[in-house]
């Protein structure tokens, strides 16, 4: 079991690694390089004994999203897709973010993060 599963104060490290990812996330994206965000999240991947296995990188990512629906900030699908990377990254995940763009007269955009070729979460809505 890993360590920040363990009770409230689990809970409580859980949540500040998640807030503290957030506002790494936003500072890189003030700099406005995806790709060199990207990196940068990725640079702390941890050196892991095994990779992260599906179902914890599935309870991670839920739990950054119940931490980002309680602030009162930007928590669309990009910044929440990167916050995910960020976490998972720095737990031994090899994850991937994906966007996707629908074509036609309005854009719309659609980001997530994938874990073997399957979404973490499940499928947003362009635009969120």
């Amino acid at each position: 079991m890993r360590r920040d599963r363990r009770g409230p104060e689990g809970r409580a490290r859980l949540a500040a690694a998640i807030l503290v990812a957030y506002a790494r996330v936003r500072r890189l994206l003030l700099r406005g390089d995806l790709r060199r965000t990207v990196a940068a999240l990725r640079e702390r991947r941890a050196a892991a004994a095994a990779p992260l296995e599906r179902r914890e990188a599935v309870r991670l990512t839920r739990a950054v999203v119940r931490v980002l629906r309680l602030l009162p900030t930007d928590s669309r699908c990009l910044v929440r897709s990167l916050v995910v990377l960020a976490v998972l990254a720095e737990r031994g995940g090899e994850v991937e973010l994906v966007i996707g763009v629908m074509p036609g007269e309005a854009f719309a955009a659609h980001a997530w993060v994938e874990l073997d070729g399957a979404p973490l979460l499940e499928a947003g809505v362009a635009g969120d």
